[in-house]
């Protein structure tokens, strides 16, 4: 038996390592990978949706928008077709939290700097004032990358839209004079290549970015093509 062994030795080594490996990618394809699910209206803070949509179970969609940004183009959803992008809701004189969620969005700029499939974009609460020129200023002070993030502006009304019924991320404030004055609040929304929302993550902290990133790497393998173990383990 030693002697057996000891003359096919290189081959029961090479025959072992090979069957352990075709056993993990055999049960790396029958485990079920981690998918992201879809946000619906009825699963959100009430406060943060339009009444017409609280109780809604659809997938939450973004629908289409026409924005100006800080270079004074107009931003629409087109400019975002088959990219998945980061959103949030901000304005440039914000004190408290902005400054971190500016800080943030940085931050997942330059970490995916090098990923053509991720976008930024960052609409004003207070369009009125945050003009294109006031926005530019901005940008260029934060170091926002032109090509890939875009700070956008608006009437009040398709900004109070867009954060009501589509993105699901500012309170309504009730009784003021034009009935569209609004709170953002800190979220980050993740919106995949078809539009919907995927994610909300909390964009002053740390460990929510990093839920964000990872999240997005999950997101960006729904768009790979399925491989086999076969051909997995051939490649």
């Amino acid at each position: 038996m030693l002697h057996f062994f000891k003359r096919y030795k290189i081959f029961i080594i090479t025959m072992t390592t090979l069957s352990v490996i075709i056993m993990i990618l055999i049960y790396s394809q029958l485990k079920p990978q981690k998918r992201l699910g879809y946000i619906k209206a009825k699963d959100i803070n009430r406060a943060l949706v339009d009444s017409t949509l609280q109780d809604s179970k659809r997938k939450q969609r973004i629908g289409d928008f026409s924005l100006i940004n800080q270079n004074n183009d107009t931003i629409t959803q087109d400019n975002y077709k088959g990219k998945i992008y980061i959103a949030d809701f901000f304005f440039t004189t914000c004190q408290t939290i902005c400054p971190i969620m500016t800080e943030h969005m940085v931050e997942i700029q330059q970490e995916l700097k090098n990923d053509p499939e991720i976008k930024l974009l960052s609409h004003s609460v207070i369009p009125a004032y945050d003009t294109p020129d006031i926005l530019k200023k901005y940008a260029i002070q934060k170091g926002v990358d032109d090509t890939r993030w875009n700070l956008v502006t608006g009437s009040q009304k398709e900004i109070f839209t867009l954060a009501r019924k589509h993105y699901l991320a500012v309170q309504d404030i009730p009784g003021t004079e034009d009935d569209l004055d609004m709170v953002h609040t800190e979220n980050f929304m993740l919106v995949d290549k078809k539009g919907y929302i995927r994610g909300y993550y909390d964009g002053t902290k740390d460990e929510a970015i990093l839920n964000l990133l990872e999240d997005i790497e999950i997101l960006k393998m729904e768009y790979e093509p399925k491989k086999g173990w076969l051909e997995k383990l051939l490649n």
